[in-house]
């Protein structure tokens, strides 16, 4: 971990890490979570495998289209998810790159110890993803994840 360089959301997910992991590979689920209200996911292509897909698309409440093409670079299941878009699908290298995600899950007494790190190139390109809302972005996010797993 580098302070000047990554950002850092750890929590507990009462969850097992199958289910975070099913929420992160799963395209029906992704599109229910990843995007904190009020934007809402409108596309996702997974594909969990080292040199798949990692795509989606984000709708924005004023009409925005957000959309993100990266690569998978690490997967094991129930365990870790590692995607960048510095690489598109098959290690395409991308023309703007702007951020490597590592996602761990690790069992933790009744659900799991969720991480998700987020690997920037500058302290300008963190910065810039902390005024995004990083920190805010990313735990709604994780609440409408556990959220959807427990049912709600």
């Amino acid at each position: 971990m580098d302070p000047n360089l990554d950002l850092v959301l750890e929590r507990h997910i009462r969850a097992a890490p199958a289910d975070v992991w099913r929420a992160w590979t799963e395209r029906d689920l992704l599109l229910q979570w990843f995007t904190p209200a009020p934007w809402r996911m409108v596309d996702a292509l997974i594909e969990p495998r080292p040199g798949g897909r990692f795509h989606t698309r984000m709708a924005g409440p004023a009409g925005e289209d957000v959309a993100s093409d990266g690569c998978i670079l690490a997967a094991e299941p129930g365990r870790l998810l590692t995607f960048t878009d510095a690489l598109g699908p098959g290690w395409r290298p991308a023309v703007t790159p702007f951020m490597t995600a590592i996602v761990t899950m690790e069992p933790d007494g009744d659900g799991t110890a969720y991480r998700a790190r987020a690997l920037h190139a500058t302290p300008e390109a963190r910065a810039r993803h902390e005024a995004m809302g990083f920190q805010a972005g990313w735990s709604a996010a994780a609440d409408q994840m556990e959220a959807l797993l427990a049912g709600g």
